[in-house]
């Protein structure tokens, strides 16, 4: 079984782990209503995707 010969240090292991972190989503705009909302998904507002409308939407 593979062990570490030495103790990794705070300092390395920090270094190792800078990237990882969280991307905001990516915000598009409904060509319908104009409000943003987050990419291939219907629309919260208006209910609409790609062109249609797919659900209804309560106001």
């Amino acid at each position: 079984m593979a062990v570490p010969k030495r103790r990794v240090s705070s300092t390395r292991r920090d270094k190792r782990r800078t990237h990882w972190k969280a991307a905001k989503p990516a915000i598009s705009v409904c060509p319908n209503c104009y409000q943003p909302k987050l990419p291939h998904r219907v629309c919260k507002h208006c209910g609409y995707y790609n062109g249609k409308q797919v659900i209804e939407v309560e106001e």
